[in-house]
């Protein structure tokens, strides 16, 4: 069957994401093989990221002055201080560097940073779900196969190796991965009596100490 043979061609592609270091700051690592060279195209994965991940945009400033990274967020606008039940999601456009010792082999990592949830019920963490991300070829020879890659709108330049302008073009058929799952220590919501006691006797006890070094120490006129 040739439409069989089209979709294994096409589906000849790996790609794998993992979440480097520990905590609530990590440095989100992917992976993409393709099925072969990729013949002086642009590589990229596209991933939407959900709102209790994110990527600093200032931090990723400083990264570009450095050529650290090409990656694009859109909107290129996030507030860094919500947390995750007040914010939205943005999308990743990470450029993919060439593996010196495999010609098809790319990878990139970008630095992400999860946000604070809502005190749980019962658990102690919650589950942010991260989907496998999308792979973006861009190339300007054109001779990308229609069967395997269609025309996309990706909001971000093609870092190809001519100047003149380019399309992205994406998988039509995407390969099936799993999703990347990062756990996120939450409070309880059994403790939130506690911790509001501990916290007004804290500022009490504070105040408190201030009042009294300002009588002690203080000028009046």
């Amino acid at each position: 069957c040739v439409t069989s043979d089209v979709q294994a061609a096409c589906q000849d592609i790996t790609v794998t994401q993992e979440l480097l270091q520990e905590g609530f700051h990590r440095d989100l690592l992917v992976k993409v093989e393709l099925g072969e060279d990729a013949g002086g195209c642009a590589v990229a994965a596209r991933t939407h990221l959900p709102s209790g991940i994110y990527v600093d945009p200032y931090e990723l400033a400083v990264l570009q002055q450095h050529n650290l990274t090409k990656a694009v967020l859109i909107p290129d606008v996030v507030d860094v201080e919500a947390p995750e039940y007040s914010a939205t999601g943005v999308v990743l456009v990470l450029p993919l560097e060439a593996e010196p010792r495999c010609s098809r082999c790319f990878r990139a990592s970008v630095p992400v940073h999860a946000r604070y949830h809502r005190p749980a019920q019962g658990s102690q963490e919650a589950s942010v779900r991260l989907e496998s991300p999308e792979v973006l070829l861009c190339c300007c020879h054109g001779h990308l196969a229609a069967e395997c890659w269609e025309p996309v709108e990706v909001g971000a330049p093609c870092l190809a190796e001519r100047s003149v302008p380019c399309q992205w073009h994406s998988t039509t058929h995407r390969p099936a991965q799993e999703e990347l799952v990062l756990e996120v220590p939450v409070g309880l919501r059994e403790h939130s009596s506690l911790v509001c006691a501990v916290t007004l006797l804290t500022t009490l006890l504070c105040a408190s100490l201030i009042l009294a070094a300002t009588c002690r120490h203080g000028h009046f006129s």
